[in-house]
């Protein structure tokens, strides 16, 4: 049976190692806003060039091996700004599957300083991209931590460029209650009123988003993409407007790119909606992949032996195409090589972590 190739409409490429052994938090989170400032605002604090480049090529490759064909990253590595989307382009590229990229701006670390450098990274990858499996957006990581400045120069980036703004928004209730006490609605509201949505945008999660909002997200023009098992896992609500979204997609959030397992959560946590309804959702990726790369993607395919089943064998999957997966072997690269680089940079990685201040 073949199916068109699947589609990670959000994910981070930087957490690619984080199930290598990836050291627990202490003391654990017990909010939202610890496990970002305990967990991930930590390891995105950690990468360098060459762990960076590890994590994407092994998180790639397990994607492609998954039978994703698209994915649709936003990234962030603090202390590697310039210069790091390049490498996780290189590793698209080499291993022959499409990716939508950008770094997401933010003030959480050094201020507008860093969230113009973020920008910065934007504008010269876009301008310097000759990749042609690769596509460049521009990012925000959450409006709870840039400044309205930022906002509308993220928004007037991607205008210039002519591309879109990736950016999460209401995953967590504090995202909603920092808009609020910044005199808006929401964070929805914000964006909009910064002009930092161009149509197309893509906005994650979308968990505390009432109907009303994700229609006007709609009009606007963007896209929704839930997440769910990572909203599971961090215990921040299931998005129950999503039936609302003119246009919805699926994405992993860091999690690993199988998005069978991300279609399984979908339907197990989303039953209340009718199956009709996450259908489409599970789909809307592939139209979302087409918008990004401004064509139809009939050359990306997925062979299975049985779509229908728990765990749907994958037995080759094109990207363009052209076979990049043959009976669990990537075509264009080692994967026992891309998995010993993974091993060997994981506890490097690990120690950067343990010893950031």
């Amino acid at each position: 049976m073949t199916l068109p190739g699947f589609v990670n409409a959000h994910t981070h490429l930087y957490s690619g190692l984080a199930p290598l052994g990836m050291p627990p938090a202490e003391p654990k989170p017990t909010t939202f806003l610890e496990i970002l400032q305990r967990v991930w605002w930590r390891l995105d604090r950690a990468l360098d060039a060459d762990t960076l480049r590890a994590s994407a090529r092994y998180y790639l490759a397990e994607a492609l091996l998954a039978g994703t064909t698209t994915l649709v990253d936003h990234h962030e590595s603090p202390s590697f700004i310039d210069g790091s989307l390049d490498v996780l382009a290189d590793a698209a590229q080499e291993l022959g599957v499409r990716l939508a990229v950008c770094y997401g701006a933010t003030e959480r670390n050094r201020g507008r300083t860093e969230a113009l450098e973020g920008l910065a990274e934007c504008r010269r990858f876009a301008r310097a991209n000759r990749r042609t499996l690769v596509r460049a957006l521009v990012g925000l990581h959450a409006s709870f931590t840039a400044s309205d400045d930022t906002l509308r120069e993220a928004g007037a980036l991607a205008r210039e460029l002519g591309t879109v703004v990736h950016v999460h928004v209401a995953e967590d209730r504090a995202d909603v209650d920092d808009a609020k006490r910044r005199g808006w609605a929401g964070p929805l509201e914000r964006l909009l009123a910064c002009d930092a949505l161009p149509r197309g945008s893509i906005l994650a999660h979308g968990v505390h988003l009432d109907a009303a909002q994700v229609r006007r997200a709609s009009e606007a023009g963007g896209w929704l993409v839930q997440n769910p098992r990572s909203n599971e896992a961090n215990g921040v609500g299931y998005p129950a407007a999503l039936g609302e979204a003119r246009w919805a997609a699926l994405g992993t959030d860091g999690f690993p790119s199988d998005m069978a397992e991300e279609r399984e959560a979908l339907f197990r946590l989303g039953g209340r909606e009718g199956r009709e309804a996450l259908q489409a959702r599970a789909a809307g990726g592939a139209k979302l992949a087409g918008e990004l790369f401004d064509a139809v993607l009939a050359g990306d395919a997925v062979e299975v032996t049985d779509w229908q089943a728990p765990r749907p064998e994958i037995v080759r999957v094109r990207v363009a195409g052209q076979v990049v997966v043959e009976r669990g072997q990537l075509v264009r690269a080692d994967l026992a090589e891309i998995r010993a680089r993974a091993a060997e940079a994981a506890p490097r990685l690990w120690q950067r972590l343990r010893d950031l201040p």
